[in-house]
This record gives C-alpha cells, sequence and structure tokens, in this order.
C-alpha cells in the first residue's frame, strides 16, 4: 500500500480523508501513484497534471521522505520507504506571492 497525503483544497474536492492508501503495481512512481489516485477520485482529474500534457502543475508539489521530488521525473522510482508504506507520498499546493 501507497500512503498519499493531499491539501486541503484537494481533500475536499475529492472528498477524501487527509491520507489515501492506494494499491500501486510495481514499479512504484509518481506516475503510477498519480495514475492510481485518478482513477479513484476522478475529480482530480487535471488539478495536480495537465490532462493533455501529463506535467505537473506548476503549484503542486510532490515530497516524500524530506525530499522535494517535484522536479524528477515522473517515471522514476519512488523511495524505498514510500514503496513499503514507512513514509507516505505528499502532495503540496505551493503558494507564490510576495
Amino acid at each position: 500500500m501507497i500512503r498519499v497525503q493531499l491539501p486541503t483544497p484537494l481533500r475536499l474536492l475529492a472528498s477524501a480523508s487527509a491520507e489515501i492508501e492506494l494499491d500501486v503495481a510495481p514499479p512504484v512512481t509518481q506516475r503510477r501513484v498519480l495514475d492510481a489516485l485518478e482513477a479513484r477520485f476522478p475529480t482530480l482529474r487535471g488539478t495536480i497534471r495537465d490532462q493533455v500534457t501529463g506535467r505537473r502543475r506548476a503549484f503542486v508539489r510532490f515530497f516524500a521522505c524530506e525530499t522535494d521530488l517535484s522536479l524528477k521525473s515522473p517515471d522514476d522510482l519512488l523511495p524505498e520507504r514510500v514503496i513499503s508504506g514507512a513514509e507516505p507520498f505528499v502532495i503540496i499546493g505551493a503558494l507564490a506571492g510576495g
């Protein structure tokens, strides 16, 4: 089981809890986790990544094991602690402005 933590706006949109458990077939990558998340919660399609290009939205960040994975390839394997369920894959809405 992969644990995914969602920010409040996405949690409300999906009518989900703060942390979700997903079954993701190996290899466990960002792309596969997001595919599983969108399959389970179709209302999230297009909110985390662009539906046409599949690219991460500008103000969305991905973290795992206290590391920003946002600029990593979506096909890179996630850390073993995330794959084992010991640590969550965290989706955060970034803030901008001054």
